[in-house]
């Protein structure tokens, strides 16, 4: 009779054998890694109901990597709002313009794949343009007309899971009024961006023309937030306020004008852009900004040897600093100050 161990070994390599008969992968290490984590599962005597959760978690996010994979050169704002607002008022007729002008600036839209401001949003991109990141409730929460039938719509048990997609495929954010789910995850990302867990990106809260949702909000987060001191002033620079769709969509736009993305590698941090930095802007970077650099300056570069496993951007230019990872606002502030002309 085998031992565990051995049953376990065995059952790995058999995989393994596997995935080489089919071709193989480049990831090989990590699918061993997957295959060790379930396998421990095993000694660690996991109960039936934690092992459903896990199963499910890694089924959803399996399914929905793929749905979005063949469009990852493309960027996408994902757009935030209530699902009980009518498609006749102020807030849904800002979203349908939005998602229109950013489709026009070559962006696809993710929503969360309801009514209300969900099904506006949709509508503005057009089904061709549009993902739906959607949520399983008991009381069964319909599905928007424009993404109903469409292979990019994803439906999922948790909401955690759908987080992490609405995260990790975004390239910007833009809120609309909305309840508790809106506010949830507005104070989600704030919190990943302030924490360096998700990479800059462009954060907008959009209300209705003349509207004071927001603006009520942002005096909340000053009075409550700032005058305590449970924030910083820097906080701010993360998002954008407005009631006007071309100063959103401006502000996504321009994000995204110079600076490309990000990378570190060890200790230090990449930007790559994607247009050069005028003449003499480098020198006064690096004094604005030396208070978030651990040693040295900012420096121009070329890619640096482990970013040669992404040979399709080995062209942009980099910016090199010793990034202290810790004022992530401050960070965002030079990266406005990069894109400025």
């Amino acid at each position: 009779m085998p031992s565990k161990h051995e049953t376990e070994t065995a059952l790995e390599e058999a995989v393994l054998q596997l995935i080489e008969q089919n071709g193989g992968t480049r990831h090989t290490d990590l699918i061993r890694g997957l295959i060790a984590t379930a396998l421990q599962l095993m000694d660690d005597e996991t109960s039936r109901g934690d092992l459903k959760i896990l199963n499910a978690t890694l089924k959803e996010l399996r399914y929905a990597f793929k749905i979005f994979a063949p469009y990852r050169h493309v960027r996408k704002v994902s757009v935030f709002g209530s699902s009980r607002t009518g498609q006749g008022t102020p807030e849904c007729a800002q979203a349908r313009g939005f998602a229109q002008r950013m489709v026009e600036e070559g962006f696809m839209v993710i929503t969360g794949a309801g009514p209300g401001v969900m099904e506006a949003a949709n509508a503005g991109a057009g089904a061709d343009k549009s993902f739906g990141v959607g949520i399983l409730l008991p009381f069964g929460e319909p599905i928007n007309f424009v993404i109903r039938n469409d292979p990019k719509l994803i439906e999922f048990k948790y909401f955690f899971t759908r987080k992490l997609l609405f995260v990790k495929e975004t390239d910007a954010f833009v809120f609309l009024p909305g309840g508790f789910g809106t506010q949830d995850e507005a104070f989600e990302v704030l919190t990943l961006l302030q924490t360096g867990k998700s990479e800059p990106i462009p954060l907008v809260f959009l209300d209705a023309p003349g509207g004071f949702y927001w603006r009520e909000w942002l005096s909340y987060v000053e009075h409550h937030h700032l005058r305590r001191g449970l924030i910083s002033q820097e906080d701010f620079h993360l998002f954008k306020v407005t009631d006007n769709v071309e100063k959103a969509v401006e502000e996504i736009c321009a994000f995204y004008h110079r600076y490309h993305s990000m990378r570190f590698v060890r200790d230090r941090l990449v930007l790559r852009l994607s247009k050069p930095l005028p003449s003499g802007r480098l020198k006064a970077l690096s004094e604005e900004f030396t208070d978030i650099l651990t040693r040295g300056e900012i420096e121009e570069s070329g890619p640096l040897g482990e970013e040669m496993n992404e040979p399709e951007i080995a062209h942009l230019r980099r910016l090199v600093l010793h990034f202290d990872r810790e004022h992530y606002s401050r960070l965002r502030l030079l990266i406005d100050r990069i894109n400025s002309p």
